[in-house]
């Protein structure tokens, strides 16, 4: 797949309120500070396109960019992040919920995890939640580039193992690296299977 356009559309506190369009949409969701925003600059090609920032928290809103015309990245607040109050967690999680449970456009999520650390719970426990609700996911590994490779691929065969004990089926991996690029064909390849099962069911 080839990205031609990509432009921010529009933020909304309230799955109800985003976009009528009736286009496939591809969450992007992680630990707060796992590069979210520098993931979809890199997949979209347009630099600045999602702001990136060191301070974790900066995402507070459901964020649609619509590339090609034809589906969108949809920016999820990220979780984990715990310098914020307690109601603004609360409000964050309601509204992350209610998109994921809700959202009749939603193909797949893609839980962004970051490779240079072990397994986090936190992690682990948003990963459960999507299966138990059986919403699609892939999951993302993120920074492969910012760790000796023997780290990063000790990491990802231990997130492995830890899911094995809880899933009978592990849902698809992809490494990558928004520095390099490294990854950017295999999440597009994702998107467009996604988008060709999404438009043969309509």
């Amino acid at each position: 797949m080839e990205v031609k356009k990509a432009e921010f559309i529009v933020s909304n506190s309230s799955y109800a309120k985003c976009p009528a369009t009736g286009l496939p949409e591809y969450a992007f969701i992680g630990r707060s500070n796992v590069g979210k925003s520098s993931l979809i600059n890199m997949l979209t090609g347009v630099k600045g396109l999602a702001k990136t920032s060191g301070r974790p928290g900066k995402t507070q809103l459901i964020n649609h960019f619509l590339v090609n015309g034809e589906w969108y990245i949809v920016d999820l607040p990220g979780y984990g992040y715990a310098r914020t109050s307690k109601s603004a967690r609360e409000k964050w999680q309601k509204m992350t919920g209610d998109y994921m449970l809700k959202r009749e456009t939603l193909v797949n999520v893609y839980v962004l995890v970051d490779s240079r650390l072990k397994p986090q719970t936190i992690d682990l426990e948003f990963i459960d939640f999507l299966g138990e609700n059986g919403i699609p996911l892939t999951i993302v590994f993120t920074k492969i580039d910012k760790e000796k490779q023997k780290e990063v691929m000790g990491n990802v065969a231990m997130f492995k193992r830890v899911m094995s004990e809880r899933w009978e089926e592990l849902p698809e991996m992809i490494l990558t690296s928004s520095q390099s690029g490294y990854g950017r064909d295999a999440m597009l390849a994702s998107i467009e299977k996604c988008n060709n099962m999404y438009n043969e069911e309509k």
